[in-house]
């Protein structure tokens, strides 16, 4: 080779595709940021999926439930099947979602609060770091109207909206819309998606159901027609705040728990959903987008004598908890470490790259994806609900740990209750003041006193006061408020 000579247009080609390399190389895009799409239902339970009803078994209450597209979801992605919202109320569990903390921080403690403009949110953060950002359906913070606080686009209503023919603000401008409400969300969120597809985007879809009243959509009136909830030993057990209610306990009957409106509407959104993931695969945008599918709180259906949700037995502060990303969370994976709904904004951060700002009381589950679990997951958790005005429901502070759990009611020592989780999954034995269970409750105690000083708990001075003479048995007071509930 040495002392060859080349033609002179070929030393100038040689020359001129070096430099087209070199520009080709330092032009190369980089990695596209990943999307975000969290989607979450109202009121729903951690078992209303088939995919649990199945795990369950002969245990399941529900094995006639049909939801193929979050069953879709945990197969292609990661379940988790110990998943907890710090406190079990529509608008402080959305409030912690947005800002990865606790209400007596962000401000959000009840229903009748709007969401603070001025919090930090990992909208907020996104946004900063080029993110279209955008949220569609239920925000209910009390009956804050307007455009939602962070987000570029959004397409809600107030309050609780209705479920047909819901007057929808389009970034604050009243629209009319046609039809089941969360159809109508689906759309926006479909035009959402497909208008942002070429750039990261973030987009949060609050669906209605399946709070009451639990009106399905017309093609799903009589799905699962005669179909009857199984029962379950704590059907027959009473809360410990009620123990003083002035009705008896009733042995629940047939079709105690069934509701069968809430589990028609389940099954309608479940369809919207299949929607969304259709949409993310025919714009090819599934491998780059993280889908993150919950609740805002659980729901009791009978169990200890309660509907509703708010304290803290498990039925009330369980929820579903899905998240799939492609190729960076295994599918089919089950974790059983324990989640919070304050995990889920610095997950999309750390995902994004993007630093927290603030407080921030929750942690990413990148750690959970990994083959290896790690060590160093949290072992428990602090839970609060707050009293809230017009509503009978006693303030209740807890730790849940992986095996046990402790439940304050303050000001109410005597309803003070301990169990062990492992041994009594439905919560029917209070071991507070039983003596082989001292150890016990100590560790709990001094769990719950750890938990609190960790997230600097305190009742804030914006929630609302308990009256001084609460109602027997914490019945509910004063007029019932659908936007409240």
């Amino acid at each position: 080779m040495r002392g060859m000579k080349f033609p002179a247009f070929t030393l100038f080609a040689f020359l001129a595709l070096s430099c087209v390399c070199r520009i080709s190389a330092a032009e190369t895009p980089p990695a596209r940021k990943p999307n975000f799409v969290f989607i979450f239902t109202d009121d729903q339970r951690y078992d209303a999926m088939s995919v649990v009803q199945k795990e369950q078994g002969e245990k399941g209450r529900f094995p006639w439930l049909k939801t193929p597209n979050m069953d879709r979801l945990a197969a292609e992605g990661v379940r988790f099947r110990n998943a907890f919202v710090v406190n079990a109320l529509c608008a402080p569990s959305r409030a912690s979602v947005l800002t990865g903390c606790y209400g007596h921080v962000n401000g959000v403690v009840n229903n009748h609060t709007p969401f603070p403009a001025a919090n930090t949110t990992c909208t907020t953060l996104l946004r900063g770091a080029g993110y279209t950002t955008g949220y569609v359906g239920k925000w209910h913070m009390g009956s804050q109207s307007g455009q939602r606080p962070g987000f570029d686009f959004s397409a809600s209503f107030v309050g609780q909206g209705k479920y047909f023919d819901c007057p929808i603000e389009v970034n604050g401008k009243p629209t009319p819309s046609t039809g089941w409400v969360d159809d109508v969300s689906t759309d926006y969120a479909e035009k959402f998606i497909r208008e942002q597809a070429e750039k990261p985007f973030l987009l949060i879809l609050g669906f209605k159901t399946c709070h009451g009243p639990f009106s399905p959509p017309p093609r799903h009136a009589a799905t699962y027609e005669n179909e009857q909830a199984r029962s379950v030993p704590n059907l027959t057990a009473r809360a410990v705040y009620r123990q003083d209610a002035p009705d008896a306990p009733r042995v629940p009957g047939p079709r105690a728990g069934t509701n069968l409106g809430m589990f028609r509407a389940i099954t309608a959104v479940d369809e919207n959903i299949g929607r969304l993931l259709k949409v993310l695969d025919d714009l090819k945008l599934a491998g780059d987008t993280m889908v993150v599918f919950s609740s805002d709180n659980g729901f009791y259906l009978g169990e200890h004598g309660l509907g509703d949700k708010r304290t803290a037995y498990e039925e009330s502060l369980r929820v579903p908890m899905i998240a799939r990303f492609p190729g960076r969370a295994g599918a089919g994976k089950v974790v059983d470490r324990m989640v919070l709904n304050v995990d889920v904004a610095p997950t999309f951060l750390d995902f994004a790259g993007v630093a927290p700002a603030g407080t921030v009381h929750g942690r990413s589950w990148r750690p959970l994806f990994a083959e290896t679990p790690p060590q160093d997951w949290r072992k428990a958790f602090f839970y609060s609900y707050f009293f809230e005005r017009g509503f009978g429901t006693p303030a209740t502070t807890a730790v849940r740990t992986e095996t046990a759990k402790l439940v304050k009611y303050p000001g109410h020592d005597d309803w003070t209750e301990v169990f062990d989780l492992q041994k009594d999954p439905y919560e029917l034995k209070n071991l507070a003041t039983d003596p082989a269970s001292a150890s016990l409750r100590a560790e709990l105690e001094a769990e719950y006193e750890k938990q609190s000083a960790a997230i600097a708990f305190r009742v804030p001075t914006f929630a609302d006061a308990p009256a001084k003479d609460p109602p027997p048995g914490g019945k509910k007071v004063g007029k019932k408020k659908e936007a409240e509930k």
